[in-house]
């Protein structure tokens, strides 16, 4: 009897204690735990962050949207005025007025309103304004989730450099991808107090834990220019009925990339159809460069003391070298140039007869101290680092051709940055893309600034754009790419072109690469137009695209003409040098 006695004391103090701790003790926690039982969870997704370009132009950008859904079992108990007085309306009278607001024909919105189902989807991507109007109808049943939807207000003009997002909010390419850490942010949640029936309580409790919005990025891009490039280059591809094509704008003292445009392009705001290629071509198509590339066996040459610019060079019709015959893009009589004549006229075999003063492994040095070769550092999806055989590795004829241009190859933004290292003085700085991200407090916080190295003299680089100035004078390569008022320095390039798909070398690729103001340079602007079907010559097909997306970007950016005088070099003999002439390179070649 004692222990049965003991044994009921025991339990009742087990049930007293169990009670002291639900209605004390524990009371907050049991509430939290009978909350959670009866709720309704809703992912508040957060808002990506804008990119922008440097002038606070928004590229991209996420807008609030609300995905409608309704609990059918409540719609038929909607009410509203009908001559003062309170009517029920239920399911017809709730399809008659939203049928208007979601754009649903109103036969087909009372068949979504009708039936047991307790949740189920009516419209998606409608506007914050209109489902606040939704909201004001007070019809039982009718809910919103909160989504978002990414919008490019600039469309097709920095599609692929901008990028875009799929629709589950997965990141695709461009600085989207690149920068998705800092843009995705971190979504919330909304949890709402149901009753047993599984209907949200109106005055119910609510526990909200807001989401976090991404952070804004802030490119160096200059809307206005990549938006006129972007233009002036699909007009360009279609004039000549070329494959694609690339422009690149970029600062010229500090590397900042103001466009970047590509073209086939495609609208981000409707990924879903986009055809062909997504990449953008400056920084994933490569290519041979051609003759563009001559300024840096030529800068390698004075560098090393190996050439003078008025160093007489005898260019003859054919040249033989390793296991070929060299040519230049035309048939001539021997020619008698000076080393700034080469460059200027773009003679494969006088630049060969100056390359050749250096051996391999130094020219493959400065092609690397150029930047070609390897990545630029900007860290873009997918880009390509280009190929440059080590010189153990070129082949007998291959030392000739990289001096040319031909048997290595480069992207748009690797042939910018070569010339915008001579448009600043010898010293390359790193290309650089986004110029700020926000910080706390939305503060915008630079990034960090490139880094920078001297690869040829000041001295090299002037002279070297002395002679880039010949190459658009009436006695170069082209006058197609003169600026009225402006002192222009530039280099055509025609190469042929290797077709991954066809295994072999087929067409050609047509460039312009050139410097404003000369006389002291701004911007540097790249012209790549791929596999044109008519006009094949860089001079032809790329040189006038040069001069209208340099005149735009002049007077965008606010350069007046200098006013300067240009001092010319000389770049034809006056007669055919003496073959006693140690300088003279080719003396071999004279008649």
């Amino acid at each position: 009897m004692r222990g049965i006695l003991v044994l009921s004391t025991v339990i009742f103090s087990l049930f007293a204690a169990q009670l002291v701790r639900i209605q004390g003790l524990d009371a907050s926690a049991v509430a939290a735990q009978a909350f959670d039982e009866r709720n309704r969870t809703e992912v508040l997704p957060a808002l990506r962050g804008q990119i922008v370009d440097r002038n606070g132009v928004v590229l991209a950008q996420s807008i609030e949207r609300r995905t409608v859904t309704v609990d059918q079992t409540a719609v038929p108990e909607y009410t509203r005025r009908i001559d003062g007085v309170r009517t029920k309306v239920g399911v017809k009278g709730a399809a008659e007025v939203l049928s208007p607001l979601l754009g649903i024909n109103e036969s087909k919105l009372r068949k979504e309103l009708t039936g047991t189902a307790r949740y189920r989807i009516i419209a998606k991507n409608i506007s914050v304004p209109t489902w606040r109007r939704i909201q004001a109808l007070g019809i039982p049943g009718i809910y919103s989730e909160r989504t978002t939807q990414r919008d490019y207000p600039q469309s097709t003009t920095a599609a692929s450099l901008v990028g875009w997002v799929y629709a589950d909010g997965q990141a695709g390419g461009g600085i989207e991808a690149m920068y998705d850490e800092v843009l995705h942010g971190v979504n919330g949640q909304a949890k709402y107090e149901t009753s047993p029936n599984g209907r949200v309580i109106p005055n119910g409790r609510q526990v909200v834990e807001e989401a976090l919005d991404g952070r804004k990025v802030e490119l160096t891009i200059n809307s206005s220019i990549q938006w006129y490039a972007q233009n002036a280059l699909a007009a360009g591809v279609e004039r000549f009925g070329a494959e694609s094509g690339t422009v690149v704008v970029q600062g010229a003292k500090t590397g900042e990339l103001l466009a970047v445009a590509s073209y086939p392009s495609y609208d981000p705001n409707k990924i879903g159809s986009a055809k062909g290629s997504l990449d953008n071509r400056a920084f994933t198509q490569i290519f041979e460069p051609g003759s563009t590339n001559k300024i840096i066996t030529m800068a390698a040459a004075l560098q090393e003391g190996a050439v003078t610019p008025d160093q007489p060079v005898v260019v003859p019709n054919r040249l033989p070298r390793a296991d070929r015959s060299f040519k230049d893009s035309h048939d001539h009589p021997t020619l008698f140039l000076t080393a700034a004549g080469v460059l200027a006229q773009s003679s494969n075999i006088g630049t060969i007869l100056i390359g050749e003063q250096l051996d391999k492994e130094t020219l493959e040095s400065y092609f690397r101290s150029f930047g070609m070769g390897s990545k630029t550092g900007i860290g873009f999806p997918s880009e390509s680092p280009g190929l440059v055989a080590p010189a153990d590795k070129m082949s007998g004829s291959q030392r000739y051709t990289i001096m040319f241009g031909q048997g290595m190859s480069v992207t748009a933004i690797q042939s910018s940055s070569a010339f915008q290292t001579i448009a600043n003085g010898g010293v390359r700085v790193e290309p650089t893309l986004v110029k700020a991200v926000e910080g706390e407090g939305g503060v915008m916080v630079p990034t960090d600034p490139p880094s920078s190295r001297r690869v040829v003299d000041t001295e090299v680089a002037d002279v070297i754009m002395q002679m880039l100035e010949g190459a658009v004078s009436d006695q170069g390569s082209t006058t197609r790419a003169q600026i009225p008022g402006y002192r222009i320095a530039g280099k055509t390039g025609t190469a042929d072109r290797y077709d991954d798909r066809l295994g072999r070398y087929h067409g050609k690729t047509a460039s312009f690469v050139g410097m404003a103001p000369s006389d002291d340079p701004e911007i540097v602007v790249t012209v790549i137009v791929q596999k044109p079907s008519s006009g094949f010559f860089g001079s032809v097909v790329a040189a006038p695209i040069f001069k209208e997306v340099t005149t735009f970007a002049l007077t965008e950016l606010n350069i007046p003409p200098t006013g300067a005088e240009a001092t010319p070099l000389k770049l034809v003999l006056d007669e055919p040098p003496s073959r006693d002439d140690p300088r003279v390179l080719g003396a071999e070649y004279l008649p």
